[in-house]
């Protein structure tokens, strides 16, 4: 496999560029650079799932345990969380893999975890995500890195962490650099997300880019601390201004202070190129003898957890996929404002991009496939939001289904509908339906102002979307029981309830259909 081209002098202009123009701007040295317009960008994003990766970092467990406190502990003056679930992902590097996974492209990761229950848990997770190739060297006796953090109403209450960051085995740091010099020559990319746990301590990284250099690859780092000459030769650095000012000891509180500090970063070390994270104030991208200023991108910000990963995630993909590195640091600095507007570890998928560079998709913003609906969800209740679903075919939709839509929405803070397939359609309505196909179904109720997101299930019931979803309310017409309701046994078990919308009498799908058939 062929790595990526070399990186050209393509600016990032601002987005909203004009589709048909290509801006001629001057860097801080006086090169030339251009914007790419909006067409150019929305087929780089295209180009990301085409990515191959290698991933070599600390991998965490992220534990989040969510609940409600309405009491004052006896025992001392703390809340006492009731409990209602718990909710575990892949951290660290491992969040860098998951980004990448959401992106389309293909990744091989290489880690350490315990011998411990959490690293078997970290195992099946990342074991779980599409197109991943992974590599979790077991230490015995060493601890998982854990993070725990308890959550009420929204609020996080309190963190917790177990973890050992002591260097990993050396017997162990040989096999994994043995295994990264013979999988790298499968990939386009190295990445180095180094959280200082002890996977990339010591030698290590020199050690790894020596290998990625051998079979003419290149690298990537995420750093941590303030000795680079660790990642000495790597291509693309991205640390952030606290992380600059660290390691270079020099002021960092102006772009121009940024610029110089990020030359003398590079030039002491040789790296290829710096792209700094300037949080609220955006990047700069430091590239031979040109600097890229990207103002941020995020329109408002909820959550920065995990945003570095996505940046680094997204940049690695372009990069891999033979962006240039300017185009690539550009959807790095869409999906970092993607992600920090949305609650909690989120992030970007390619569909997400799409939506930012042409927002005028409108209502289809509201469709998700599965596993985005299950984060947007989950999203809303970390704001405290009471989720609604309902589902149905909505075929051809009519004044009946706006009158249960608008119960069901008043029942509820956010109102998820579960849309049959045009498979599961036919099988429950017979070979000519649906009338409509399932996009026209969707963009429909997407355009109401009742439904917040729409997700489709190829299922004849919506039970096993139900359990992933986890509603607090379940919504079907009067023409059905309590007990008939696909999916209420799971709803009240965990608490929530189930609801019977009135119906608008003389209102039928098929009747229409049949209606106009004769």
């Amino acid at each position: 496999m062929q790595g990526p081209v070399p990186p050209s002098a393509v600016s990032a202009g601002p987005p909203g560029s004009p589709p048909d123009s290509a801006t001629a701007l001057d860097g801080p040295h006086g090169v030339p650079a251009t914007v790419p317009n909006a067409a150019d960008l929305t087929e780089a994003v295209r180009m990301l799932k085409r990515a191959s990766v290698l991933v070599v970092g600390d991998a965490m467990l992220d534990r989040y345990v969510y609940g409600r406190v309405n009491r004052i502990s006896p025992e001392a003056p703390v809340p006492v969380l009731a409990v209602e679930r718990e909710v575990a992902m892949p951290g660290g590097a491992g969040n860098v893999v998951r980004n990448l996974t959401a992106l389309g492209a293909a990744v091989a990761f290489l880690s350490v975890v315990g011998d411990d229950q959490a690293g078997s848990d970290l195992t099946g997770l990342i074991g779980g995500q599409p197109r991943v190739e992974p590599w979790l060297l077991v230490q015995g006796g060493r601890a998982t890195t854990t993070k725990t953090r308890y959550i009420a109403s929204g609020q996080q209450l309190l963190r917790a962490d177990h973890e050992i960051a002591r260097p990993i085995h050396q017997r162990l740091a040989d096999r994994l650099v043995r295994i990264a010099a013979d999988t790298v020559a499968a990939t386009s990319v190295m990445v180095l997300s180094d959280y200082r746990k002890g996977v990339l301590a010591g030698d290590v990284p020199e050690r790894l880019i020596a290998a990625a250099k051998a079979a003419g690859r290149r690298v990537l780092v995420d750093p941590k601390g303030d000795d680079y000459g660790r990642y000495a030769g790597a291509d693309v650095i991205t640390p952030n201004r606290n992380e600059l000012r660290q390691a270079t000891g020099m002021p960092v509180d102006t772009e121009e202070e940024i610029v110089a500090a990020a030359s003398a970063l590079r030039e002491r070390h040789g790296f290829g190129a710096v792209l700094v994270t300037r949080s609220e104030d955006g990047m700069t991208l430091l590239e031979g003898d040109v600097v890229h200023h990207m103002p941020a991108e995020a329109p408002e910000v909820h959550d920065v957890s995990g945003a570095g990963d996505t940046v680094v995630a997204v940049l690695a993909a372009g990069y891999a996929a033979g962006l240039p590195l300017t185009t690539a640091a550009r959807l790095a600095n869409i999906a970092g404002g993607l992600v920090v507007g949305k609650v909690g570890t989120a992030v970007a998928r390619e569909d997400d991009l799409m939506e930012a560079l042409t927002p005028e998709r409108g209502a289809l913003r509201k469709f998700m496939r599965r596993a985005a609906a299950a984060e947007q969800v989950e999203r809303w209740r970390q704001r405290g939001w009471r989720i609604g679903f309902t589902n149905g075919c909505f075929d051809l939709l009519h004044p009946g289904h706006v009158h249960l839509l608008e119960q069901a929405r008043s029942w509820c803070d956010r109102l998820v509908v579960g849309l049959n397939a045009d498979s599961s359609v036919k099988r429950l309505k017979g070979p000519t339906r649906p009338v409509q196909p399932e996009a026209a179904r969707a963009a429909v109720l997407g355009s109401l102002a009742t439904v917040d997101l729409v997700t489709l299930f190829e299922e004849d019931t919506p039970v096993e979307l139900i359990k992933l979803l986890r509603p607090e309310v379940l919504v079907k017409g009067a023409d059905y029981t309590v007990e008939q309701v696909v999916g209420g046994e799971l709803v009240q078990d965990w608490g929530g309830v189930v609801r019977l919308a009135e119906l608008l009498p003389g209102n039928s799908t098929t009747a229409t259909v049949a209606r106009i058939r004769g």
